[in-house]
C-alpha cells in the first residue's frame, strides 16, 4: 500500500523517493500505463507529467530560448542551462552538469552500471532504451520541414534546427560570444579561465576540450588520420574542414568579417571578435596567477608562459630555449652574423 511517505534520501540530489518505485529502475518495470497512447511509466508521477501532452497545457516557457516545459521542476532545470550554472560535479572526471539526473545517469559510465535492456536484442543501456528501439524500428519521431532530416529525439532535432534558424541561445558572460549549444559553450568558457581539464596520460599535455585530446593522442599512436584536408599550396594538412577553411584563407587573402565600427576585415570570426576589445575596451581573457588581463589569446597564452617556464621555441644551432617566437628570431641574428 502506498502511503505516500517517501522515506529514502538520495545521497547525490537529495531527494526523497520510494523504494519500491525506485527498485524499478533496475528492474525495467513499468507497471503505470497511459490509457490514451499506451506508453508506460515505472512512476505515477511520471505518468502524471506525460498526460500533460495530450492535453496540450505547456504553462511554462523560457523567455531566453522560448522552449515549453509542462512542470515547474523541468523548467526551473532548463533555466540553468542559459546561465551555465553546473552545481553537480563528478568526483571520478572533470565533467560537471546542470540537473542532478544527468549526473546521476553519467555516474554509470564510472560503475558501468546499465540498468535498462532492450527485449529484443538483450543489449542493455545506462539510461532509457527509447532511443534505440527506434534504431530498429525505423521510427523517427522528429522531423525537419526545411530538409527532411529526421531524428530519433527531441534534443538532437532541436540542435540541428539551429543550423536554419542561427540560434544562438547560449551566451559568454565574459566576452559576449553566442553558442548554438551548452557543451560548445561549456568548452568556449575554458579560454577565459585557462581550464584544462583533458590530460594525456602518455606525455601529461592538457587540453581543454575532449577532441582536441584525441587529435593529440594520435601522435603517440601514430594512428593515420585518413578524412583529412590537405592544402595544395603549402602541404599542411587537417582533421577538420572547419580548420581547413580558415587556413586557406592564408594563401587566397579572404577576409569575409568585418568590423562595423572601423571596416577592418579580418579572415576569421575569432579575429573578429578579439579585434572588438579594442573598441569595446574588454579584456576577457585574466591570468588566474597574477590577474593580469588581456584583449587577445595569443597575447594571453604567451604571459602564461612568464609564470609556467615553458618555452617552446628552440634554437636549432644551439638549442637554446625561448618564450616566443619573436625571441627566437631575434637570437638567431646572432649566428647569423658569426658566419659574416
Amino acid at each position: 500500500m502506498n502511503t505516500g511517505v517517501k522515506p529514502y534520501k538520495c545521497s547525490v540530489c537529495s531527494e526523497r523517493f520510494d523504494l519500491s518505485e525506485y527498485k524499478r529502475m533496475h528492474t525495467a518495470e513499468k507497471p503505470c500505463k497511459c490509457d490514451i497512447c499506451g506508453k508506460r511509466f515505472n512512476k505515477s508521477s511520471d505518468l502524471f507529467r506525460h498526460k500533460r501532452i495530450h492535453t496540450v497545457k505547456i504553462p511554462y516557457q523560457c523567455n531566453v530560448c522560448g522552449k515549453g516545459f509542462r512542470n515547474c521542476g523541468n523548467f526551473s532545470s532548463h533555466k540553468g542551462i542559459h546561465t551555465d550554472q553546473k552545481p553537480y560535479k563528478c568526483d571520478k572526471c572533470p565533467q560537471e552538469f546542470g540537473q542532478s539526473i544527468h549526473l546521476f545517469i553519467h555516474k554509470r559510465i564510472h560503475t558501468g552500471e546499465k540498468p535498462y535492456r532492450c527485449d529484443i536484442f538483450r543489449k542493455a543501456f545506462m539510461s532509457s532504451t527509447s532511443t534505440h528501439k527506434r534504431s530498429y524500428t525505423g521510427k523517427k519521431l522528429y522531423k525537419c520541414d526545411i530538409c527532411g532530416n529526421a531524428f530519433n529525439d527531441s534534443t538532437g532535432f532541436c540542435k540541428h534546427k539551429r543550423i536554419y534558424t542561427g540560434e544562438k541561445p547560449y551566451k559568454c558572460d565574459v566576452c559576449g560570444k553566442a553558442c548554438s549549444n551548452s557543451s560548445g559553450l561549456t568548452q568556449h568558457k575554458r579560454i577565459h579561465t585557462g581550464k584544462k581539464p583533458y590530460k594525456c596520460d602518455v606525455c601529461g599535455k592538457a587540453f581543454n576540450n575532449s577532441s582536441g585530446l584525441s587529435r593529440h593522442k594520435r601522435i603517440h599512436t601514430c594512428e593515420k588520420v585518413y578524412n583529412y584536408h590537405k592544402c595544395d599550396v603549402c602541404g599542411k594538412a587537417f582533421s577538420y574542414s572547419g580548420s581547413f577553411s580558415k587556413h586557406i584563407r592564408i594563401h587566397t587573402g579572404e577576409k569575409p568579417y568585418k568590423c562595423d565600427v572601423c571596416g577592418k576585415e579580418l579572415n576569421s570570426s575569432r579575429g573578429l571578435s578579439e579585434h572588438m576589445t579594442i573598441h569595446t575596451g574588454k579584456k576577457p581573457y585574466k591570468c588566474d596567477v597574477c590577474g593580469k588581463a588581456f584583449g587577445f589569446r595569443n597575447s594571453f597564452s604567451r604571459h602564461k608562459r612568464v609564470h609556467t617556464g615553458e618555452k617552446p621555441y628552440k634554437c636549432d644551432v644551439c638549442g637554446k630555449a625561448f618564450r616566443n617566437s619573436s625571441g627566437l628570431s631575434r637570437h638567431k641574428r646572432t649566428h647569423m652574423s658569426e658566419k659574416l
